[in-house]
């Protein structure tokens, strides 16, 4: 249809849509900030305002008491490791120095009653005996570190419940607050929606159109963007069923507007054939007329061929002579393409 229209027309159209286009830019943007802004109406929700105040202070009063026995456990073994290591170093110099005693002395009944030699196989003793209480400690502390750890585990697996109970609550709570903020934002975007509705019916083609439509882009932005993606699931249901709502009433919309455009199609067919020439617009004749199809009941029409004048699905007329020149032109044009002579000059000549 653009085609038919004045060069000005063309660029005050092209103007016209841009300020629609900005015009629905900055609304978005209004209505984004505002939608943004939304969550902050609900107290922020923490996992931990949902734990049995009965329950955790005391397991968790419990893991920092564990914790601390496995520090002390973790420092004694340490210890011990170390003093016994110390005590090993120690009996194997003094055992070396026993055995190389021996060798240089010999062994003898007298060697076996040397004070010397008997005071270096005392310490030797007092030595083994000192290696042997470091390894029995270390059993002890190994055990007592066993027996922790079982109760460790055992208190995780009630802090992992308890944990459990309150993830959940606050799962609800989140879904619940997720639910308060989308009928926020439905509140919000409905009467866009149904505004924008309003609007495309009755104003459309209004002299304010670009405003129009730049205010149905708008509502069509913030119902797809800013509120579909946060339609609630839960498993789906509510995101199906809302399809499955939108889907029929839309199906049911669009069957309907069918069914009046076929109505009003035959209805027009109907009326006589000057009737029908006065209410097809002289822009979307032409435009009709270069898709190859009748202005009047849109049907395929050879227009390649010159024989027929009339439209044989409809009967509206389309061609006739011109009658200054005589040329074939169409019945809808203000003047000869041929000789420039118009409809009015005609019936005054």
């Amino acid at each position: 249809m653009s085609k038919h229209l004045r060069l000005s027309e063309k660029w005050f159209n092209r103007g016209l849509w841009l300020v629609s286009i900005l015009f629905a830019w900055f609304l978005i943007g209004l209505g984004s900030t505002i939608i943004n802004d939304l969550p902050k109406v609900e107290k922020p929700l923490m996992v931990e305002d949902f734990y049995d105040e009965t329950v955790m202070p005391e397991l968790r009063e419990k893991e920092i008491l564990y914790d601390q026995e496995f520090g002390k456990l973790r420092s004694s073994r340490e210890r011990l490791e170390i003093e016994k290591a110390q005590i090993s170093a120690r009996y194997q110099a003094e055992k070396e120095n026993h055995l190389n005693y021996l060798a240089t002395k010999g062994i003898t009944d007298t060697a076996k009653e040397d004070p010397e030699l008997l005071a270096k196989a005392k310490v030797l003793e007092t030595l083994r005996i000192e290696h042997e209480k470091a390894e029995q400690a270390l059993l002890a502390i190994s055990e007592e570190t066993r027996q922790l750890n079982e109760k460790r585990e055992a208190l995780q697996g009630e802090l992992y419940e308890a944990h459990e109970a309150g993830f959940k609550l606050y799962q609800k709570a989140r879904d619940q607050m997720d639910l308060r903020v989308f009928i926020y934002r439905l509140l919000l975007t409905l009467p866009l929606l149904l505004i924008a509705g309003y609007l495309f019916k009755t104003k459309r083609n209004s002299s304010y159109w670009p405003f129009v439509w730049g205010f149905i882009f708008f509502a069509l932005f913030a119902f797809f963007v800013e509120l579909v993606p946060y339609l609630p699931s839960y498993g789906g249901y509510v995101r199906y069923g809302v399809g499955v709502i939108l889907t029929f009433f839309g199906g049911h919309y669009v069957i309907n507007a069918l069914r009046n455009y076929l109505k009003r199609q035959k209805e027009a067919e109907a009326a006589p054939e000057p009737t029908r020439r006065q209410e097809l617009q002289y822009e979307m004749v032409f435009a009709r007329l270069e898709k190859g199809v009748c202005p009047g009941c849109e049907r395929r029409l050879n227009l390649a061929s010159n024989l027929g004048d009339y439209c044989p699905h409809c009967g509206l007329h389309l061609f006739a002579e011109c009658g200054a020149c005589g040329a074939r032109k169409s019945t809808f044009a203000h003047f000869c393409h041929q000789c420039g002579i118009g409809d009015h000059q005609e019936k005054t000549d």
